[in-house]
C-alpha cells in the first residue's frame, strides 16, 4: 500500500482507526569537514639549519600548521619542503642550536600545555618529536606558559612564559650518546605580574640570562581610585639561570619607559681565535628596549642611551599625532660586526647600530632603511636575503642590495642629545623626521600569496568549475581576488602556426643532452620539425618524413631519432642515415607507443607489431604479430626502468571497450595477462611510474591512466610482478574525449590529461594530486626542457603554439587580484548583471576630500605644504594615520569577469559604509535598488555615531553607475541589510526594522527592539527572518503581516558571538562565532508549524519566556571547532549535479566545506576511521584532537576530514591495521576518502 505523502516532509498512516502523521525530516545530521585552502597567514617565523646542511631554511607557523620553506638563492624563490597540520594552536616558535652543533632544533609553544622540541628529518621529510614536556592545562590561558619563548644564544637553556605570572626555564644538554636532553622546569614566577616580552641576553658562556618586561598590578588591583595604575612602573628584569646551583634568580630589576613593548637581544660575550690565541669582544651585551617614539639601550649597571624613532615628515601631522611603535625586530651578525633592523607599525624599516669600545657603548644610532609591509617578525638569512611574513596580505622575500651605509639618509645618534638622550628620561626627545623613498637597499625576489584577512566572500558556479570571490586585506593594501580551481600557469611565449596541428613532441638529439633541440608538429597531411633555441625556426634536413602526419616521435637509444607515421617507421641515426620499416601493403598504422628502447605499433588489421632496440642500436621486429580481434584505439608502454633493457608490459585499448595488458617479457612476448572492461571506448592510455606514499612508501607505483571518449579518466594500479590491474579510480574531466600525455613535472614523472579542461597528474609532498590547469583549453601538449624554460610544457591551442610553466604545485587556486582603496567590508551581486557592489571603509584614515580641505586650510594660513609627501603611493606606504573617529569610505562597482573597477563613489563628511543590499521594492513594481547603510562620526568602543543613514541608489547605465535617490536618517549604526518580501529589513543597532520605499525617504513599517546588543547577520525564507546578534547567537523572528509585527519566537540556549550565518532550510541554520566554531541549530518542526499557523502572533506574545529569552529554544545538531574566525558562509553545489555543501571562509585565509553524510554506512565508516586516526596520528604539539575540535563545546556529529586524510601518510603497518579494523583494504579506504573530497568539491 502506498503511503500518502503530505507537503513532501511527512506521510500519513491509518492505524487502529486513527490517522497518524510521521515526519520524514531527519532529526540528526552528520557533516564531514574538509579544508580546501588552508590559512595563509603567518603568525611566527624562525630561521635555522634544520636539515643539518649549510643552507638555511625558514620555519613558519600558519596558526595550526607548520611549514618549512627553503630559499633557492639561484632562482630567488621560496619552495615548500614540508607542511604539517599539528591540530592545535601554535602560540610561539623558536629555533636553537646546542653549543658546537651544526643542526637547529625547533621549539613550539602551543595551547596543549606542553613544550615540544622538534627535529627535522630530511630523509623521511618529517618532523620528529624529541621531547614533549607537560607544564600546564590546555587552552590559551593567561597564566599557562607558551605565549612567549626565548632561548639562550649558546643553546644551553630556554624560557617559556605566559602572559601573566608564570615563567619556566628548561636546561638543554647532551647525554653520553650526544643526544639532546631537557631538564625538569625551573620556576621564575612573579605573582601579579603582566609580562609584555621576554628575550635571551647574550652573555657568552657565563650563566644564561633572560630579560623580561613586566608590570606589577598587585597595588592597582586593590586601588579603586585608579591612581595606583597611573603610578605603576614597567620594569625591565633580568633573570639568571645558575647552572651550578640549578635554580633561577631575579638578578636585576629597574624601571623603564612605561610604553616599552619589545626587547631585542644585543650580541655579547667574547670569542678566542688564532694561534697565538686572540680574544675578541663580540659585543656589549644587554638589550634594546623599543618604546613608543624611542629606542633605549640598557644593560645591568650600565648607562642608558636613548634615541628617537624617525617619523615620516607628513604635512598633516601635528604635535598631538599618536606615537610610533616598533612591531618587529631582528639582529644580524656579520664578521666582526652586527646591526639591527627594526620595523614600525607603518612598515618603515630602521637600521640601528651600536658604537662601542669593548663592552662600553658610546652611541646608539638609527636611520631610515626602506619600507615594506608590516611584519609579524623579520628573518635575515646568511645568504643576504630578508623574509618578511606580513601581518596582512602577501608575504615577501627580498635580497639585500646594500646595507644603507653610503646613502644620504639622516642618521640620528644618542650622542647628539644631552646625556645620551637620558638627561630627562620622563620627557620625550625632539622628534626626528625622514622622507620615505622607493626600495633602494632591498629588491623583491618572490612573494607568497596570502588571502589573510578574508572579510567577505561568495561562491559562483560555472559549468566546469566554481569561482571564489574574496574581499581581502587591510587599508590601502586591500584587494578583491578571484580564485579559480587550478594550477597557476606562467606563459613564456607563443607563436602562430600556418594551420592547426593535432600533436606535438619535443626531442633531444642525444640521450646525454641537457636540453631539447627539436619540436615535432603533426598536421593532418604532414609533419613540421622546428629547432628549439634562441629562435624557433624550421629544420629542412631532420630526417623526418614531412609529407605524412606523425603518430609518435622519440629520441631512441643513445643518439638516434624515431618517427612513426601511418605508412611506417623511420629510424634516423646520428649521421642522418635512415632505416625504414614499411607497413604491409593495404594496411596502415593507426596507433603507436614508444620509449627509449621499445616501439609498438597497431595496424589497421587490429594486429600489434613489436620492435626492440638491440645493443648495437638496431631496431628489430619481433617475429610474431599479435591479433587483438578488435580495432586498436590506443597504446601505451612505460618508460624503461633504470638498469633494465625493457618495460615488461603494454596497455592496449580496443574498440570493444576493453583495456588489455600484454606482456613484453622475452619468455611470454605479446601474451595477454589481464583485461579490464571500461564504460566507453578508450581514446588514450598512458602508463607512468609515479611516487605515491599512500600506496608505497619506498618505490614508485606504476599507474595505467585510461582516457575514455566520454570524458572520463580511469586510473588503475599495475602490479609490476604479475601485470594485474587493481584499485581503479574514476574521474570526470570534461565533455571531450580524454587525451593523455606522459610528462615531467618539476623533475618527477607526471601525466597531462586534455579534455574540455587541461588536467595535470603530479606528485607533491609524496602524494599524487590531480588538478586542472587555470589555462586555455589545449588540443595537444608535451614536456619541454630548454634553457629559457626548464621543466616547462609546449601546448597547442587551435593554431597557436604555447610555451608555459607551472611554477607552484602547492596552491590549487589561481588568484587574480584587483587593488582596492580601503578595507573592504561587504559586497553583493546584482541578480540581472554580472557586477558586484562593494563597500570599503577605513578607520583613522582621511578621504581625499578631507585631505584637500586640510591642505587648503594650511595654505590659507600661509604655511607651505609638501605635496610630494601627499602623493606617496598608499599601496606601498599606507594611508596617513588620522585621529580616532575619522573615516574614509567608498562604494565600488566591480566587473568580476574582466576583474576591473568600473566606478567608485566616495563618501564625504566623515561618513562610513557598514552594510549593503540589493532590494526589489514591491512599491516600485519590483525595481531593483541598492541600499547602503552608513554612519557619521562613528566610534568603535563603545559603538556610537552622531547619525546614521540608509542611502538608496538606483542603477544606471546597465548597473555600471549609481544615482542617489534619497537617504533616510537613523539613530544607530546599520550593521545588516536584506531584502524581505519586496521591502527592506534592517538591523540598526539593537533594533530590527522593516522599511518600505517612499518618494523622499524610506518609511518605517515595523520594528522590534528586543535584541541584546547589535544585529550583524540576516537571512530569510518565507515570512521568517533569522537575525544573528553580535554576542547572543541566532534569533528566530516571524513577521505577521496582519498585525504588521516582527516577533521573536525562538533563540539559542548558548550566547554566541556570531560572525556569519545562513539558512539551510526553513527550520535550520548554520552559523559561526568569533572563537572559530561552526554549528548547526534546528527549530522543532511542531513549534515551527505552530508559529506559522498563528496569523496574528498573539500566541507568541502570551507564551512564557524560557531562560530569560524567547519562549522556544533551538536544538544544536552539530558543532565543530575550525580554528579560524569564519567571516562568510554559503550553501552551494561546487560540482555540477552534486549535492549542496556549506562553504565557509575564514579570516586567516581558510576556505573549507561541510559535506552532509547521507548514508548510515558512510557515517559509521568515516566516524570509525576518525577514531582510529585520533589514536594513531597524534598531534605534533601534544594537543588532544577531540579536545581541540571541541575547544569550547564538545564536538558533535562532525567528522574531521583533514585528520582522516592523514591516513595516506601513515606508515604501512598502521594503514593495514586500521583498514583491517574497518573490514576494508587500504586501497578501499583511500578510494573512499578521495571520493568524498572529489564528489563534494571537485578538488
Amino acid at each position: 500500500m502506498a503511503l500518502p505523502v503530505v507537503d513532501g516532509q511527512s506521510f500519513v498512516v491509518h492505524r487502529s482507526g486513527q490517522l497518524q502523521v510521521f515526519n520524514l525530516v531527519p532529526t540528526t545530521m552528520h557533516l564531514y569537514n574538509l579544508t580546501l585552502e588552508h590559512a595563509s597567514s603567518i603568525t611566527a617565523a624562525v630561521v635555522g639549519n634544520f636539515s643539518g646542511v649549510r643552507q638555511q631554511e625558514i620555519l613558519v607557523s600558519r596558526g595550526t600548521r607548520l611549514q618549512l620553506l627553503r630559499p633557492d638563492p639561484a632562482l630567488g624563490k621560496l619552495s615548500t619542503v614540508l607542511v604539517y597540520d599539528v591540530f592545535g594552536s601554535i602560540r610561539s616558535l623558536a629555533a636553537f642550536r646546542l653549543t658546537g652543533g651544526t643542526k637547529d632544533y625547533a621549539i613550539v609553544g602551543s595551547d596543549s600545555g606542553r613544550i615540544v622540541i622538534l627535529e627535522y628529518d630530511p630523509k623521511q621529510n618529517a618532523f620528529n618529536k624529541l621531547y614533549q614536556e607537560t607544564y600546564g592545562k590546555t587552552g590559551a590561558r593567561r597564566i599557562v606558559p607558551g605565549q612567549m619563548l626565548a632561548t639562550d644564544p649558546k643553546g644551553r637553556s630556554l624560557m617559556v612564559s605566559a602572559m601573566e605570572k608564570a615563567k619556566l626555564v628548561y636546561v638543554l644538554n647532551r647525554d653520553a650518546a650526544a643526544n639532546l636532553t631537557i631538564s625538569s622546569p625551573l620556576e621564575a614566577h612573579k605573582p601579579s605580574a603582566i609580562i609584555h616580552h621576554i628575550v635571551g641576553v647574550d652573555v657568552g658562556f657565563e650563566n644564561p640570562l633572560y630579560a623580561a618586561l613586566e608590570v606589577d598590578y598587585s597595588e592597582a588591583d586593590n586601588d579603586p581610585s585608579g591612581q595606583a595604575i597611573r603610578d605603576t612602573e614597567k620594569m625591565l628584569t633580568f633573570y639568571e639561570l645558575d647552572l651550578g646551583l640549578n635554580h633561577v634568580v631575579r638578578k636585576w630589576s629597574e624601571p623603564t619607559d612605561r610604553r616599552a613593548n619589545l626587547l631585542v637581544q644585543v650580541p655579547g660575550g667574547q670569542t678566542t681565535t688564532g694561534d697565538p690565541p686572540i680574544t675578541r669582544i663580540d659585543g656589549p651585551s644587554g638589550v634594546l628596549v623599543c618604546c613608543e617614539d624611542h629606542v633605549i639601550y640598557r644593560h645591568m649597571d650600565q648607562p642608558q642611551l636613548r634615541v628617537p624613532i624617525p617619523r615620516r615628515e607628513h604635512p598633516l601631522e601635528d604635535a598631538s599625532s599618536r606615537g610610533l611603535l616598533i612591531i618587529s625586530a631582528v639582529m644580524h651578525r656579520m664578521k666582526g660586526a652586527f646591526f639591527f633592523l627594526l620595523q614600525s607599525e607603518l612598515g618603515d624599516l630602521y637600521k640601528v647600530t651600536l658604537e662601542h669600545q669593548d663592552e662600553d657603548v658610546v652611541a646608539l644610532k638609527i636611520k631610515y632603511f626602506d619600507t615594506v609591509s608590516p611584519a609579524v617578525n623579520l628573518c635575515i638569512l646568511k645568504s643576504g636575503h630578508l623574509f618578511v611574513p606580513a601581518e596582512f596580505g602577501n608575504h615577501a622575500f627580498y635580497q639585500f642590495q646594500k646595507l644603507g651605509d653610503d646613502d644620504k639618509e639622516p642618521e640620528y645618534s644618542s650622542a647628539d642629545y644631552p646625556g645620551n638622550g637620558m638627561r630627562t628620561p620622563s620627557q620625550p626627545l625632539p622628534r626626528a623626521y625622514f622622507r620615505p623613498k622607493p626600495l633602494e637597499n632591498l629588491v623583491l625576489l618572490d612573494e607568497l600569496e596570502s588571502l589573510d584577512p578574508i572579510l567577505a566572500a561568495r561562491v559562483q558556479n560555472l559549468p566546469d568549475t566554481s569561482l571564489f570571490y574574496t574581499a581581502c586585506g587591510k587599508g590601502a593594501k586591500s584587494t578583491f581576488r578571484t580564485l579559480k580551481h587550478g594550477l597557476e600557469v606562467e606563459e613564456n611565449g607563443n607563436s602562430d602556426l600556418p594551420s592547426i596541428p593535432n600533436a606535438v613532441w619535443t626531442l633531444k638529439l642525444a640521450e646525454t643532452d641537457q636540453y631539447d633541440s627539436y619540436i615535432v608538429l603533426s598536421f593532418i597531411n604532414g609533419t613540421l620539425v622546428l629547432s628549439f633555441g634562441e629562435e624557433i625556426e624550421e629544420i629542412p634536413n631532420s630526417g623526418f618524413l614531412s609529407s605524412e602526419p606523425t603518430l609518435a616521435a622519440q629520441q631512441l637509444g643513445s643518439d638516434a631519432l624515431l618517427q612513426v607515421h601511418p605508412r611506417g617507421i623511420r629510424h634516423v641515426l646520428s649521421d642522418k642515415r635512415v632505416n625504414e620499416w614499411r607497413a604491409p601493403i593495404g594496411m596502415a598504422i593507426v596507433a603507436a607507443t614508444t620509449n627509449k628502447r621499445q616501439v609498438v605499433v597497431a595496424l589497421s588489421s587490429a594486429e600489434l607489431v613489436y620492435f626492440e632496440l638491440d645493443y648495437e642500436g638496431q631496431l628489430n621486429e619481433f617475429q610474431e604479430r599479435k591479433a587483438m580481434g578488435s580495432t586498436v584505439l590506443a597504446l601505451s608502454v612505460g618508460e624503461v626502468p633504470e638498469g633494465l633493457q625493457r618495460f615488461k608490459y603494454l596497455a592496449v585499448g580496443c574498440e570493444d571497450q576493453t583495456v588489455r595488458i600484454i606482456s613484453l617479457d622475452p619468455d611470454s612476448t605479446l601474451e595477454m595477462i589481464s583485461l579490464q572492461a571500461v564504460t566507453a571506448p578508450p581514446s588514450s592510455i598512458s602508463i607512468a611510474d609515479m611516487f605515491d606514499s599512500s600506496i608505497d612508501k619506498h618505490r614508485p607505483t606504476t599507474f595505467v591512466n585510461i582516457g575514455l571518449q566520454n570524458g572520463v579518466l580511469l586510473r588503475t594500479v599495475l602490479d609490476p610482478t604479475n601485470g594485474k590491474l587493481a584499485d581503479t579510480r574514476t574521474r570526470f574531466l570534461g565533455n571531450r574525449p580524454v587525451r593523455l600525455v606522459r610528462t615531467q613535472v618539476h623533475g618527477s614523472p607526471g601525466v597531462l590529461a586534455l579534455s574540455s579542461r587541461s588536467w595535470l597528474n603530479y606528485t607533491y609532498q609524496g602524494l599524487v594530486h590531480f588538478t586542472p590547469l587555470a589555462y586555455d583549453r589545449l588540443d595537444g601538449a608535451c614536456s619541454v626542457n630548454a634553457e629559457l624554460c626548464p621543466d616547462g610544457f609546449i601546448g597547442i591551442a587551435n593554431n597557436t603554439l604555447r610555451i608555459f610553466q607551472v611554477p607552484k604545485l602547492g596552491s590549487k587556486l589561481k588568484q587574480e587580484i584587483l587593488p582596492l582603496s580601503y578595507t573592504p567590508r561587504k559586497f553583493v551581486s546584482h541578480p540581472q548583471n554580472s557586477y558586484f557592489y562593494l563597500i570599503e571603509s577605513d578607520h583613522r584614515a582621511m578621504s581625499e576630500t578631507m585631505i584637500e580641505e586640510r591642505v587648503k586650510a594650511i595654505e590659507m594660513s600661509g604655511e607651505k605644504v609638501d605635496r610630494e609627501m601627499l602623493e606617496l603611493d598608499p599601496r606601498i606606504y599606507g594611508h596617513f594615520k588620522a585621529p580616532e573617529g575619522v573615516w574614509a569610505s567608498c562604494i565600488r562597482i566591480i566587473d568580476p569577469v574582466n576583474l576591473r573597477s568600473v566606478a567608485a563613489f566616495s563618501l564625504d563628511n566623515n561618513e562610513a559604509a557598514f552594510s549593503i543590499a540589493v532590494v526589489p521594492f514591491a512599491a516600485r513594481n519590483g525595481e531593483l535598488l541598492l541600499v547602503v547603510g552608513t554612519a557619521v562620526d562613528t566610534h568603535l568602543a563603545p559603538r556610537s555615531c552622531s547619525t546614521g543613514y540608509l542611502r538608496v541608489y538606483s542603477f544606471t547605465e546597465g548597473g555600471s553607475g549609481l544615482e542617489l535617490l534619497h537617504k533616510t536618517d537613523i539613530d544607530e549604526v546599520p550593521t545588516a541589510l536584506m531584502a524581505f518580501q519586496g521591502r527592506l529589513i534592517a538591523g540598526v543597532g539593537k533594533a530590527l526594522r522593516l522599511y518600505d520605499i517612499g518618494k523622499k525617504k524610506l518609511l518605517r513599517k515595523a520594528e522590534n527592539r528586543q535584541f541584546a546588543t547589535a544585529i550583524v547577520t540576516l537571512s530569510t525564507q518565507g515570512s521568517r527572518i533569522l537575525a544573528g546578534d553580535i554576542n547572543q547567537s541566532i534569533y528566530y523572528v516571524a513577521y505577521k503581516a496582519a498585525e504588521n509585527r516582527l516577533l521573536i519566537f525562538a533563540d539559542d540556549t548558548s550566547a554566541r558571538w556570531i560572525t556569519a550565518s545562513t539558512m539551510l532550510d526553513y527550520n535550520t541554520v548554520v552559523a559561526a562565532d568569533k572563537f572559530g566554531n561552526v554549528f548547526v541549530n534546528r527549530l522543532d518542526e511542531a513549534v515551527s508549524k505552530q508559529v506559522d499557523d498563528d496569523p496574528t502572533g498573539a500566541g507568541i506574545l502570551h507564551e512564557k519566556s524560557v531562560l530569560m529569552g524567547a519562549p522556544h529554544k533551538t536544538k544544536m545538531l552539530t558543532h565543530f571547532h575550525v580554528g579560524d574566525v569564519i567571516t562568510s558562509i554559503q550553501r552551494v553545489a561546487l560540482v555540477a549535479g552534486a549535492r549542496e555543501v556549506v562553504v565557509y571562509f575564514g579570516l586567516h585565509g581558510t576556505i573549507g566545506i561541510l559535506v552532509p553524510l547521507v548514508t548510515k554506512d558512510d557515517v559509521d565508516f568515516i566516524s570509525t576511521l576518525e577514531q582510529h586516526m585520533r589514536t594513531e596520528n597524534l598531534s605534533l604539539v601534544g594537543r588532544d584532537h577531540l579536545s581541540w575540535r571541541g575547544y569550547y563545546t564538545p564536538v558533535k556529529a562532525t567528522v574531521d576530514g583533514d585528520l582522516c586524510e592523514y591516513f595516506a601518510k601513515l606508515p604501512t603497518q598502521k594503514q593495514l591495521a586500521i583498514a583491517g579494523e574497518l573490514d576494508r583494504t587500504v586501497g578501499d579506504v583511500l578510494k573512499k576518502l578521495e571520493s568524498l573530497r572529489v564528489t563534494a568539491s571537485g578538488f
